[in-house]
């Protein structure tokens, strides 16, 4: 058999070469100017390394570089176009061709690691948005009942000692049991076994999704079926759930609508929608998970930032916890309680201005090629979004943009007509850490009282700081995901002004 020469190899990976660049340079993608890199064949794994690294800084250069147009980072396996300005998110939020839901099962590739109906018969969204927000009145109590028992079995100690607590870990607890508390009621909210899994899902979405982008798509099905970490915790739950699922779904039968004392919670509302469509457990079980997957570690994560940044500011302590203890004197821990802490309020939507979890938000892939007012084509399949980070830092957008000021937007709302304007879970094109828009994240409510309620009861009832010589620890940037520090540690102490019920 003849072996090909040397000259004969060039020439066949010149042509090659060539072809792929040829196509490359009539794809209308390589139009739209890339930050970070080359965008090339071959060397934009160049630039996908660079995003990974330095993702914030190059989003900012790109946001002020292209204002009022549109620019594009490399992600493992795709370009994501970013708009910059407060028009073109506008409109991309409104265009009807760029659908958000595609973008998320484009991301997680929730086809291959939970089945296609996982956002196919997205049943759960309605569940989210409208009862679990309605039940808000009703829910919050129980909330503070769950805090009242976490709480010493997470910071332990007495009034008269400082205990150095791990932050992130307490938070991840704290905010999977008040969630479970709502989610799946007792006795499972406080099992431990059933409480990891709840906890440990996002990241084994997460980790199935970096070995997808491994693969070509045509294994990641066959793939994902033996070896996906998501399916597995789904699994192992099920032997949790079932009991609780089978004693629910007899006494849906036996009773019907005149089941008087059923109970409102999550997991009895997928099971209201999956009864009828006779899906599996485990179908049910896979539901409760992403809504697991959409409250718990933005949540945890949102609480992390808003404690370091106290333990940063602690001038905002007193006045925020006098709030609360005078309106909770008047009112109690309810949901009206809750809605008039101002302050509280601010500080958390000012932390999520200044860190929040995403450096991109308002994402959305194109159902149809689109024309933006700019000119920029997107053909179809195209995923794009907004850069969150830079438009919060944004002078045009906010007054001394860089400054952290918990007090800034409970300022705001003083002004005549601005009373819900500002308020923690109102989206604007300025202000987009939940979207905008009808696709806004339809937990924002539910998570912003969750949040509010843990962070009040945890001030009223501890006192805390940053060890002496300690600062706020930094945050960490993986391509589009914020994270605060995980290691870091904060001292807790037991106040003796409030007892703990």
């Amino acid at each position: 058999m003849e072996i090909p020469s040397l000259n004969a190899i060039l020439a066949f990976l010149a042509v090659g070469g060539g072809f792929l660049f040829i196509r490359w340079r009539l794809n209308p993608l390589s139009r739209i100017p890339t930050v970070g890199g080359p965008s090339i064949p071959g060397l934009s794994i160049l630039s996908t390394v660079n995003f990974l690294r330095n993702s914030k800084d190059l989003l900012v250069q790109g946001y002020e570089k292209y204002q009022g147009s549109t620019f594009k980072v490399a992600l493992l396996d795709q370009w994501l176009v970013i708009v910059s300005g407060s028009e073109l998110v506008d409109e991309v939020r409104k265009r009807p061709e760029l659908s958000l839901a595609t973008f998320l099962e484009d991301i997680f590739q929730m086809k291959h690691t939970l089945g296609p109906d996982a956002l196919g018969d997205n049943f759960h969204v309605p569940i989210i948005r409208d009862q679990l927000t309605r039940s808000l009145g009703s829910a919050l109590p129980e909330v503070i009942e769950e805090l009242s028992i976490a709480l010493p079995q997470c910071i332990p100690g007495t009034s008269s000692d400082w205990v150095s607590v791990n932050v992130s870990h307490v938070s991840q607890k704290l905010i999977t049991r008040a969630s479970s508390r709502i989610f799946v009621g007792q006795p499972l909210c406080r099992n431990e076994d059933y409480l990891k899994i709840a906890l440990d899902f996002t990241m084994d979405v997460v980790n199935d999704r970096l070995t997808m982008s491994k693969m070509p798509d045509f294994l990641r099905t066959p793939v994902m079926s033996w070896t996906s970490s998501t399916r597995r915790s789904v699994a192992r739950s099920i032997p949790l759930l079932k009991p609780i699922i089978d004693q629910r779904k007899a006494l849906m039968e036996e009773y019907g609508a005149d089941w008087t004392d059923k109970p409102k919670d999550v997991l009895q509302w997928v099971l209201d929608e999956a009864v009828p469509r006779n899906l599996s457990d485990e179908r049910v079980a896979m539901r409760l998970h992403l809504v697991n997957f959409a409250a718990i570690h933005t949540s945890s994560n949102s609480l992390v930032h808003a404690l370091y940044d106290l333990g940063a500011f602690p001038e905002y302590i007193q006045p925020i916890r006098d709030e609360i203890e005078s309106i909770v004197a008047v009112d109690g821990w309810t949901k009206e309680g809750i809605s008039k802490m101002s302050k509280l309020d601010s500080l958390l939507r000012e932390s999520q201005r200044i860190h929040g979890i995403s450096l991109i938000s308002v994402t959305r892939k194109a159902m149809a090629d689109v024309t933006l007012r700019d000119g920029t084509f997107l053909p179809k399949g195209t995923c794009v979004a907004a850069a969150t980070w830079a438009t919060h830092y944004d002078e045009g957008n906010f007054e001394k943009a860089a400054a952290f000021d918990a007090f800034r937007f409970s300022r705001m709302r003083e002004a005549p007509g601005q009373g819900t304007k500002h308020q923690f879970v109102h989206t604007s094109v300025e202000y987009i850490p939940f979207g905008h828009g009808a696709h806004a994240c339809p937990g924002r409510f539910f998570a912003s009282n969750e949040i509010k309620a843990v962070l009040a009861f945890l001030l009223v009832n501890y006192d805390i700081q940053f060890e002496p010589g300690q600062s706020r620890p930094d945050n960490i940037f993986i391509a589009e995901n914020i994270l605060p520090n995980h290691d870091a540690k904060m001292l807790f102490r037991r106040r003796g002004t409030l007892e703990l019920h």
